[in-house]
């Protein structure tokens, strides 16, 4: 188990080795036992944590602002647009003041090429932890929720299928974050990833670089195809959730953040839903997972989201438990 966490920020998942990650899913395990068991955990009594939304959140500001609670803190929520940041307030003004406000800074900003460099420059002035709630490239804290999922429904994941698939959706044109954190984990797990989409939503090459290199050096592959079926055949785990070509079409780009954007190209590709009979012909045991919220009828049928495969809930309570975990290791330890 490594021990020395308290401090460090928390941005990207790739900034911990697998045995820091191995003891926050530890931390997690046994905050989620204490949780069920109604054993008190006061591990950050009166401390202090400023969330900053510039997006809207369910999962991500209720495990969070509960989280700290029930260690015996309190997290302050912060619309960006009512805070000096909506008059132009610098990145290094509003985390140097927080960080002497309080014990920890946690942001949500996925503003395609704003937000992981806005977390970064916070990070660079911040005298306490900042924890990156979602950006534009990465989603640790819900990477490692599905991580526990799996771990907790599975247990030794080496050789286990688990497919990444984008499906169509209308709402917006939504982050790459959550598949760039899962694709770049899952195979430090031995895990047999299948990265599928269709051409035109690729994500960075860069990305799928570290994670064929984090592949090769923990023992799990790397696949990536635009055949759907592919993806399904025989997996164990399936993730078919949509994010929005930024890597390849900035139509929709605006400072406000991702507009909804529906076009040829969107629509051509409406076949890329999660159906029964798709998951069919995977593994007899396959579950089905999902971050949330979910484009139902569009992304995925009522009868897969809601039927015996899914686990999707059990996947967003350990939002919590992971939330709880970190800020322990990083707002308190030693």
């Amino acid at each position: 188990m490594h021990s020395v966490f308290r401090g460090k920020h928390f941005i990207d998942l790739e900034d911990f080795n697998k045995e820091e990650v191995d003891t926050m899913l530890e931390a997690s395990f046994d905050l989620k036992k204490k949780f069920a068991m109604g054993v008190p955990t006061p591990y950050l009594q009166s401390q202090t944590m400023f969330m900053m939304f510039f997006e809207q959140s369910t999962r991500t500001r209720n495990s969070m602002e509960a989280g700290l609670a029930q260690l015996g803190g309190h997290a302050g929520f912060l619309d960006s647009s009512s805070m000096q940041i909506a008059h132009g307030e610098s990145a290094k003004d509003t985390a140097i003041i927080l960080s002497r406000f309080g014990h920890a800074i946690a942001c949500r900003y996925c503003n395609w090429e704003r937000g992981n460099k806005y977390l970064n420059e916070m990070a660079q002035w911040s005298t306490v932890p900042i924890m990156n709630l979602q950006c534009d490239l990465y989603h640790p804290f819900q990477a490692l929720a599905d991580l526990m999922t799996m771990k907790e429904k599975i247990g030794d994941l080496k050789r286990v299928k688990v497919s990444i698939i984008w499906a169509y959706a209308e709402s917006h044109k939504k982050p790459i974050s959550v598949p760039v954190s899962q694709v770049l984990l899952f195979p430090r797990y031995g895990m047999d990833v299948t990265l599928a989409h269709p051409k035109g939503w690729e994500l960075p090459d860069w990305v799928i670089e570290k994670a064929k290199a984090n592949a090769a050096r923990y023992g799990g592959t790397v696949t990536i195809t635009d055949n759907e079926e592919e993806a399904y055949r025989g997996a164990h785990i399936v993730i078919p959730k949509n994010w929005g070509n930024w890597v390849t079409d900035q139509t929709g780009a605006a400072l406000s953040g991702a507009t909804k954007v529906i076009d040829d190209k969107l629509i051509a590709n409406r076949s890329w839903k999660c159906t029964e009979a798709k998951m069919a012909i995977a593994d007899k045991d396959v579950m089905y997972m999902h971050a949330l919220p979910a484009d139902r009828n569009n992304e995925v049928e009522d009868s897969v989201i809601d039927g015996p495969h899914s686990i999707v809930y059990d996947e967003a309570e350990n939002r919590l438990h992971t939330a709880k975990g970190v800020m322990t290791l990083l707002m308190g330890g030693r």
